[in-house]
Formats: C-alpha cells, structure tokens, sequence
C-alpha cells in the first residue's frame, strides 16, 4: 500500500526555515531580527541578574566582576544591547499596532498572483523606523561610553 504524504508537513521547514531570509520581504527580515534580538535580550537580561546578584559576595566581588563591563569589549557589548533592545522595543510596538488592525491595508481579493496588502508603505515604514531608532540609540551610546 502506498503511503500518502500529508501536505501541511510538508510545508514545516522548521528551524531551517527560520534562519532562511531570502525569497522574502521586509516583514520576514524584522520577523527575524524580532525574534534574534529577544533571544540576545534574554541572554543579557539572565547574564545581568548574575552580575547584579555578586553584590550578596561583598562590594569587592561586585566591583570586580563589573569591571569587565569597563574595557572597550565590554562597552561594545552594550552598545549591541542597546540597539537590540531599541529595536525589539520600537519593533514590537509596530507589531502590537498591527495586531489591532493599526496601519494595516484594507482587505482585498486574493488573486493570482498575491500581493499582501499587510505589507504596506506604513508597515515598511515601521520597520524602516525601528532601525533607524536603533542607529541613533546605538551611536548615542557610543558617543557616552566613549566620549570625554
């Protein structure tokens, strides 16, 4: 007996088809820049508790551990998260708006061959907005851990 392949498993691509970025649009790419900035945000967000907990060993503990954050490594690292959590932040707001039908295109047809109307000027400009917000922040940065 011959067997029948289910045509939904079929189309998982699973992992593989989250790392892919090309053939696809912008919402593809801020879906994975979404989804890559909230994984290094929780990394952060677990490595700073740590830090923030040596303080229990005593002041000396604490302030040698923070100097790590205090060479030019360290102060790069930060200017990532800054633009991670920036975007992620701004990024995420787009998306809430979209969620409640804020700047999406009115629905239409879908006829061969099938242009989203989710995927409007105001929805690249959301993207377009929340990488630009993360420049400024990250330069901003830059310009205070690096500055006089």
């Amino acid at each position: 007996m011959e067997e029948i392949e289910h045509p939904i498993r079929n189309n998982f691509e699973g992992l593989r088809g989250w790392l892919k970025l090309s053939g696809y649009g912008w919402e593809r790419v801020s879906y994975w820049f979404q989804r890559l900035t909230g994984v290094f945000l929780l990394i952060y967000f677990i490595g700073h508790i740590y830090e923030t907990s040596t303080i229990v060993n005593g002041l000396n503990a604490w302030e040698s551990f923070l100097e790590l954050t205090q060479t030019v490594w360290g102060h790069l690292f930060l200017i990532v998260v800054i633009g991670a959590s920036t975007f992620h932040s701004v990024n995420g707001i787009r998306l809430i708006f979209t969620h409640v039908g804020i700047g999406l295109g009115t629905p239409g047809r879908p006829d061969y061959p099938y242009n989203p109307s989710s995927l409007n000027y105001r929805q690249k400009s959301g993207i377009w907005i929340a990488l630009i917000l993360s420049v400024l922040a990250m330069y901003y940065g830059f310009n205070i851990l690096f500055g006089e």
